[in-house]
């Protein structure tokens, strides 16, 4: 392991373990983060106009799949070497703020499948893509803070994930478009009538 990943993970570490006002929202928002940031993605689909353009449907899915892809390469990265987390190399020396995982510290499974969402996202929208990477890098962030992951696992979670929102939104294109359309005709006609409800609210505000 390069000194350098373990010196900026120590001090990213240890930095928001001694430091109160660091550690309680850091712990808090651990466990709250990462369903919300599902939930986004799914919401995504939710701003597509039923009937209408369906980027936002193409973005939601793209995502979702993308994420899966992440999660399946990292296994197979796993496979080929098991890294040891942080908190297991260096028990005395790592502050674990988290519950420990069993799995493999290379690559980092949240910063791969967030990271993969954040960036298909991009591929369908510059500014919805920026927050969606805002969040991702605070994830990535915060797994070094809680003591689950070096700095590296967290930038070949970012890497991987990358490469998946790449492969997904573009060769899996096609593939993607097809289950779109045919998730859409059992949306669409549920969306409906929550649409029109709105813009007859909106109207209504307008008056």
């Amino acid at each position: 392991m390069p000194a350098i990943d373990w010196t900026i993970f120590h001090a990213v570490n240890t930095g928001v373990a001694t430091r109160d006002w660091l550690e309680d929202p850091a712990t808090a928002l651990s466990g709250a983060v990462v369903p919300l940031y599902a939930m986004a993605t799914a919401g995504l689909w939710f701003l597509a106009r039923p009937y209408g353009t369906a980027r936002w449907k193409l973005a939601s899915a793209s995502a979702l799949v993308a994420a899966a892809v992440a999660m399946l390469t990292n296994q197979a990265i796993a496979h080929v070497w098991e890294r040891p987390r942080p908190f297991t190399d260096h028990p005395v020396l790592t502050h674990l703020l988290s519950p420990p995982s069993a799995d493999p510290s290379f690559p980092s499974d949240h910063a791969a499948a967030a990271f993969a969402i954040a960036f298909a996202v991009l591929a369908f929208s510059r500014r919805g893509g920026a927050l969606f990477l805002v969040a991702a890098t605070l994830i990535g962030l915060s797994r070094i803070a809680l003591g689950m992951h070096y700095p590296s696992d967290v930038l070949a979670g970012m890497l991987v994930g990358f490469a998946s929102a790449v492969l997904v939104t573009r060769a899996g294109r096609p593939w993607i478009s097809w289950l779109v359309a045919l998730l859409s005709r059992v949306s669409d006609p549920l969306l409906r009538p929550v649409w029109d409800r709105v813009r007859r609210a909106r109207l209504a505000l307008r008056t």
